[in-house]
């Protein structure tokens, strides 16, 4: 068995393990620290919208475009008006955006484009986009993450309860803000392929989450009839038992979409590969900590503020108590008996011994005075 089928089953078995419940108020500090970020990022940077939501033309140039990046734009920016992205493909083709034109601007940049970059007009291919298809993909995608987390947190309360329900909403919301701000930190556009890896990424967050808590609702079963783990114990060992699957599944879920972010879109320069794949990788490195480090604490915190575990704790905590109290007892008998000295041997007697007289002495001589 590899180092790291052994390392899975002893953390299965309990025999080692990380108390994420007793530290989970570090974890959660950090989460609300990169919230935070995240929202400021948001707030001041904003998201950067593309052409799709704002309407505009995309200009796509011929291949071996000889012209660098810099150039294109400001060659674009200086015939529009407009501030211009652009980007080279891998085929050395470029892919211009300018936001905000219409159909008889778009001509007259078509045609400056093509002077300046030395190229007939014909070999430019120009797609004018208007922001109404935007906006519609913007409002059935709320509409459907609205849906989504009503449906999950009906179908966790009633699988599980409403504790799980209402850890793997926050879980949720924690991804969702979390990628979205570093959208806005990291200024990539946000198009309908990020649309649609934002919507992807609440599945696999939601996977890890529901791994744990189905081990947890089969450990917790009859707690409260014994005095040995408290829910908080047997939480932190559900999250433990299953700690190597959730990485397992998370690294190979993590690879194909790193190579979407690195060589689809760093290298090969597909743009629409960078949209999604970036909301994919931070969505699903967030659900995957959102599932150790967040969901199941909080479930945790929920459940021990209800009367029957706060009893169990107690129950449980005196007998540990109990049990070190007598460890301890025991410990100092076995030492002061150790200490006991071990009992004299009988002295030694000095001098000759009184031994009784034998009963053989006089035998042989005749009676009579001695001579």
């Amino acid at each position: 068995m590899s180092k790291l089928g052994t390392l899975g089953a002893r953390l299965h078995r309990g025999e080692i393990g990380y108390d994420f419940v007793k530290n989970r108020k570090i974890w959660y500090g950090l989460s609300i620290l990169i919230t935070i970020l995240a929202i400021a990022g948001l707030a001041v940077r904003g998201l950067n919208m593309g052409i799709e939501f704002q309407g505009g033309a995309v200009f796509n140039t011929p291949k071996n475009t000889s012209v660098s990046v810099s150039q294109a734009e400001r060659y674009a920016e200086e015939a529009s008006g407009h501030d211009a992205i652009v980007q080279k493909l891998g085929d050395g083709s470029m892919r211009i955006q300018v936001a905000g034109i219409d159909t008889g601007a778009a001509n007259e940049i078509k045609s400056t484009l093509a002077d300046d970059l030395k190229i007939d007009s014909e070999q430019i291919n120009a797609e004018l986009v208007g922001p109404s298809w935007g906006e519609q993909i913007a409002n059935k995608a709320w509409q459907g993450l609205g849906i989504f987390l009503v449906l999950v947190v009906i179908y966790l309360a009633i699988a599980f309860e409403w504790r799980m329900a209402v850890a793997a909403f926050v879980a949720l919301i924690h991804d969702i803000t979390i990628t979205v701000g570093i959208y806005a930190l990291v200024g990539f556009e946000v198009t309908p392929g990020t649309v649609i890896g934002l919507l992807t990424i609440l599945g696999y967050s939601l996977y890890d989450t529901v791994v744990v808590f189905d081990s947890l609702k089969e450990q917790t079963k009859d707690l409260t009839k014994q005095t040995r783990w408290t829910y908080s114990d047997v939480a932190n060992r559900s999250i433990n038992s299953t700690l190597v699957r959730s990485i397992n599944t998370t690294v190979v879920a993590l690879l194909p979409v790193a190579g979407l972010l690195f060589i689809g879109g760093g290298v090969l320069g597909a743009g629409m590969l960078n949209d999604i794949s970036l909301s994919l990788f931070v969505g699903l490195a967030a659900g995957a900590y959102s599932s150790i480090f967040i969901a199941t604490p909080l479930v945790a915190d929920l459940k021990e503020r209800e009367p029957a575990m706060k009893a169990l704790k107690k129950r449980v905590l005196a007998k540990r108590a109990q049990s070190a109290a007598q460890g301890e007892s025991e410990v100092h008998d076995e030492e002061a008996y150790a200490d006991e000295p071990e009992d004299d041997a009988a002295p030694a007697v000095v001098g000759p011994r009184n031994q009784p007289a034998s009963r053989s002495r006089g035998r042989g001589r005749p009676s009579g005075k001695r001579r």
